[in-house]
C-alpha cells in the first residue's frame, strides 16, 4: 500500500519544465528538462528527491538566465535598428517634403512667391518665408525658415530695406550653395521723410514697369542654377510679362480720365504706382503701416480731406482699418480697400485670389474713389 502511494506521489512529480527560447535564426526550441527521469538514474529513494530537485531547479534557472541574456542582446539590436529609423525620419523631417526632382526656392514674401511660382512653373518647389496673412515689414524667420533656406538652391528678397533681416541672411548665405536674388535691386529709387529721415520705400511691386523687372532678375536666377531649362524659364517669364503689360494698358486707360488725383491711403505704399499712372498719394502712416501718425498729422490729413473733397478713404486687408475709418468719419467720406498685396488671407489664396486679381480689383476701386469714366 504504502508502495503503491510512493509511485502515485512520484508519478505526481512527474512534471516537464517547458522552456521557450529564441534561437539566432529567429526559430523556437522547445527545451525539454525531465526531472523525474534524471531523478531515477541519481536515486531510488524519495528523500532524494528535493535535494536533486533544488540541483535540477537551479541549472533551469541557470539556462534561463542564459536565455535571458540572449533576449537582451536581442532587444539592444532592435533599439539600435529602431534609432537608426528614427535618426533617418529625423533627417527627412529637416529637409521638408522637399521634392528631389524639383529645385527648392525661398521667397521673402508674397509677391516675389507669386512671380517665383509662375516662372517656375513645375521645375521649382517655392516655399514663402513670410505667412500669406502675415505683415511682411515686421516679421522675422523663424529657425525652421533659416534652417528651409540654407537647404534651398535660390532665395529671392526684394530688397529696399522691406525685409529687415535681409542683409544679415545674405551674408550668412555668402560662400553657400544659395544663390540670392534681390529682385527690387537698383528699383528701389524713391525716399520718404518720416521723424526728419529719410527712408527708402520698397514697394516696387505695386507698378507693373518695375514688377517686370523683378520678374526677369527672377528669371536670371533660374537660369543660372538650372541652365538646362533656360528656354522653359524664358517661357514662363514672357507668359507673366504680358499678364502684367496688359495690367500697365488698363491702369492707363482705366486712370486717364478722372475728377480726383490725390489718393488717402492707410500707409506709404503706393508712391511708385500713383507716380506711374499721374496720381498723388497722402498715406496717414509711414512706410511701416505700423508707425502711428501724430494727432497732429490725422488732423492735417481730415483737413485736406475736406479742402480737396475727397470721397474715399483707402484701408488695407492685412492691418487695422481704424486709422482710415476714423478719418472717414470725421470727414463724411467712404472707406474702400486698396491693397499693396504684401501678403494675401489663407481664405483668398483658397479662392484663388492672387496678384493678378488684386491688381484688377484696386484698379477698380481707385475708378470708382476717382471717379473716373
Amino acid at each position: 500500500m504504502n508502495s503503491e502511494k510512493e509511485n502515485t506521489d512520484t508519478r505526481s512529480k512527474e512534471e516537464t519544465i517547458t522552456i521557450l527560447c529564441a534561437k539566432t535564426a529567429g526559430q523556437y526550441q522547445i527545451l525539454k528538462i525531465n526531472t523525474l527521469q534524471n531523478l531515477k538514474k541519481k536515486s531510488k529513494k524519495q528523500k532524494d528527491l528535493p535535494f536533486e530537485l533544488t540541483l535540477w531547479n537551479f541549472s533551469a534557472f541557470a539556462l534561463i538566465a542564459k536565455i535571458n541574456m540572449n533576449i537582451r542582446a536581442i532587444l539592444f539590436l532592435i533599439l539600435v535598428f529602431l534609432a537608426g529609423g528614427l535618426f533617418f525620419a529625423f533627417r527627412v523631417s529637416k529637409q521638408g517634403n522637399q521634392n528631389p526632382g524639383k529645385i527648392q526656392v525661398a521667397t521673402s514674401f508674397y509677391p516675389l512667391y507669386f512671380f517665383t511660382t509662375q516662372v517656375g512653373g513645375d521645375k521649382a518647389q517655392v516655399f514663402n518665408i513670410t505667412p500669406a496673412s502675415a505683415e511682411p515689414h515686421d516679421y522675422d524667420p523663424t529657425t525652421k525658415d533659416i534652417a528651409k533656406v540654407q537647404d534651398s538652391r535660390m532665395i529671392v528678397l526684394n530688397g529696399g530695406k522691406l525685409e529687415s533681416w535681409g542683409n544679415k541672411i545674405r551674408d550668412n548665405l555668402k560662400g553657400s550653395k544659395t544663390l540670392v536674388i534681390v529682385a527690387g535691386d537698383s528699383l528701389a529709387t524713391r525716399e520718404l521723410s518720416e521723424n526728419g529721415k529719410k527712408i527708402q520705400d520698397p514697394h516696387v511691386w505695386l507698378d507693373p514697369t518695375l514688377a517686370k523687372q523683378e520678374i526677369e532678375k527672377i528669371k536670371e536666377g533660374f537660369i543660372k542654377v538650372d541652365p538646362a531649362n533656360k528656354a522653359y524659364y524664358e517661357k514662363k517669364a514672357s507668359d507673366l510679362e504680358k499678364k502684367l503689360d496688359q495690367i500697365d494698358s488698363d491702369f492707363k486707360k482705366g486712370l486717364a480720365n478722372c475728377q480726383q488725383k490725390d489718393i488717402v491711403t492707410s500707409h506709404a505704399a503706393f508712391g511708385y504706382l500713383a507716380a506711374r499712372y499721374g496720381l498723388t498719394q497722402i498715406p496717414i502712416s509711414g512706410v511701416s503701416p505700423d508707425q502711428e501718425p501724430s494727432a497732429q498729422k490725422l488732423t492735417e490729413i481730415a483737413d485736406l480731406v475736406r479742402k480737396n473733397n475727397i470721397k474715399v478713404i483707402f484701408f488695407e486687408s492685412l492691418v487695422s482699418p481704424k486709422l482710415s475709418q476714423t478719418i472717414a468719419s470725421e470727414t463724411g467720406a467712404k472707406t474702400m480697400v486698396l491693397d499693396p498685396i504684401e501678403g494675401v488671407a489663407p481664405q483668398d489664396l483658397k479662392n484663388g485670389v492672387d496678384y493678378i486679381k488684386l491688381m484688377n480689383q484696386n484698379l477698380e476701386n481707385l475708378q470708382t474713389a476717382l471717379q473716373c469714366q
